[in-house]
């Protein structure tokens, strides 16, 4: 039979373990977000979180399973409801850490419109993409650019995709 103290200590190790394995996914998602400053410190963090991310995310929910099946029979339903919710948060971050869930937060442009240069309301200081083949100019703002990435466009017969 477990004792008090160590009880205590499994139960401490779950929370710690599920905590760490939330932590994997919601750092870089939390720091690597478009159209925010990210320091230099807290990227590097991130970057490394993704990293480890994968293989630790598995550890920490085999951590969460072992303790979830030493803990459960000295439970109670409260304390068990407890062990699931530690389960399936370890869970859901072990999966979500393995997505590119940075790709659903960039939309793709699927009908780029166009305006002519007189109609064209930019900012003084807002800057753009420009490309000129021929006589057919264009120039993509680097605003809508930075949320797309790229955009698939024909100037002047010529297919060409745009990237920032």
């Amino acid at each position: 039979m477990v004792n008090r103290s160590e009880n205590r200590k499994l139960w401490l190790l779950l929370g710690l373990l599920a905590a760490l394995s939330l932590s994997l996914f919601l750092i870089p998602a939390f720091v690597i977000r478009p159209f925010r400053y990210q320091s230099e410190r807290a990227l590097g963090l991130a970057i490394a979180a993704k990293q480890i991310a994968p293989a630790l995310s598995v550890a920490a929910l085999a951590g969460v399973l072992a303790l979830g099946w030493r803990l459960w029979r000295s439970s109670s339903r409260v304390l068990r409801t407890g062990i699931v919710g530690a389960l399936v948060l370890s869970a859901a971050s072990a999966v979500m850490v393995r997505q590119n869930y940075f790709e659903w937060m960039f939309h793709p442009i699927t009908a780029a419109g166009f305006v002519s240069p007189g109609d064209a309301r930019l900012g003084d200081k807002e800057m753009v993409m420009a490309v000129r083949i021929g006589a057919e100019a264009r120039a993509y703002p680097i605003v809508q650019m930075a949320y797309h990435h790229i955009l698939n466009d024909t100037v002047a017969g010529v297919p060409i995709a745009v990237t920032y």
